[in-house]
């Protein structure tokens, strides 16, 4: 017999009371501002989890994510449900430009002449195309600076998209926005050119650490200081008292004279922080 449970057609109608216990939740957890304009959102992104467990309403999973066995295991799906995770190769490119004709020049603590180690954080990472487009342009300089070498952690909150970047693979379409010589050297395609994923070489793969972060996490457990720190595209969703307390934590691990590089529609304004604005969307810490 097949199981009752299986033929449950999930509802997605949901009283104001449990849209704001659900936004509470996310706002307290995540840091992420939700209103009422976010409720169809909202509805759309738990579905899949509604189904999955044989829900028949958003009621029935708020109990279940509040109140079951295995609600501590559940918090990380409904995470995985409610965060946004859009990001693409070379996403605001003119970062990528300066970081190399500016910012890497004014880091070198040697002027060429030594080795040098250079670290860098992508704190927000999604599904790793950023940390990626990072560690080809990073392989680009060192190809030209004697003894430069790199390493990098990459954070996200999302277990889901920090599994899809850890293994490197998408659709060939994802990779357009990659100029045609960066995909030689650093892209990976197939033998059966039926085949439409491709693969981020390993090489460069070695190069990425990543690490499951919850940006609200009073203390984030990261002892490196990084020449660079990138979080773009982020703290739109963050109140300014939430994007002021997360920068500043970030910036405890930013050497004195690091860049850090915000979303192009992102600004500091008003907040007080240890960086100075040199640029579009790009702030230094004083050394």
């Amino acid at each position: 017999m097949n199981n009752p449970r299986e033929s449950v057609v999930p509802r997605l109608a949901i009283s104001e009371a449990s849209f704001n216990r659900f936004a509470r939740h996310i706002t307290d957890t995540l840091g992420i501002k939700m209103n009422s304009g976010k409720v169809s959102m909202l509805q759309s992104r738990l579905l899949r989890r509604l189904r999955e467990l044989h829900l028949g309403t958003l009621e029935e999973y708020q109990e279940y994510l509040f109140h079951s066995a295995g609600a501590e295991e559940e918090q990380v799906h409904f995470i995985n449900a409610v965060t946004t995770n859009k990001t693409d190769f070379f996403r605001e490119p003119q970062h990528f430009d300066y970081l190399v004709q500016t910012a890497l020049p004014n880091l070198d603590p040697t002027d060429g002449k030594c080795p040098w180690q250079f670290k860098l954080w992508c704190a927000g990472c999604s599904s790793g195309e950023e940390p990626y487009t990072l560690a080809m342009v990073l392989s680009e300089f060192a190809a030209r600076r004697s003894g430069f070498n790199f390493s990098f952690l990459a954070t996200d909150i999302s277990t889901k998209v920090l599994e899809h970047a850890q293994a490197g693979i998408y659709e060939e379409e994802r990779i357009e926005p990659i100029a045609a010589a960066l995909r030689t050297k650093y892209i990976l395609r197939s033998k059966d050119r039926t085949r439409t994923q491709v693969r981020i070489v390993p090489e460069l793969r070695r190069k990425l650490t990543f690490h499951r972060l919850n940006f609200m996490d009073a203390h984030y457990g990261v002892k490196d200081m990084f020449d660079v720190i990138f979080f773009r595209n982020v703290m739109i969703y963050f109140d300014k008292p939430t994007q002021e307390a997360v920068i500043n934590k970030l910036c405890r691990n930013l050497v004195p004279g690091g860049y850090l590089f915000v979303g192009h529609s992102e600004s500091l304004a008003g907040l007080n922080l240890p960086v100075t604005g040199i640029g579009s969307a790009i702030y230094r810490k004083p050394k």
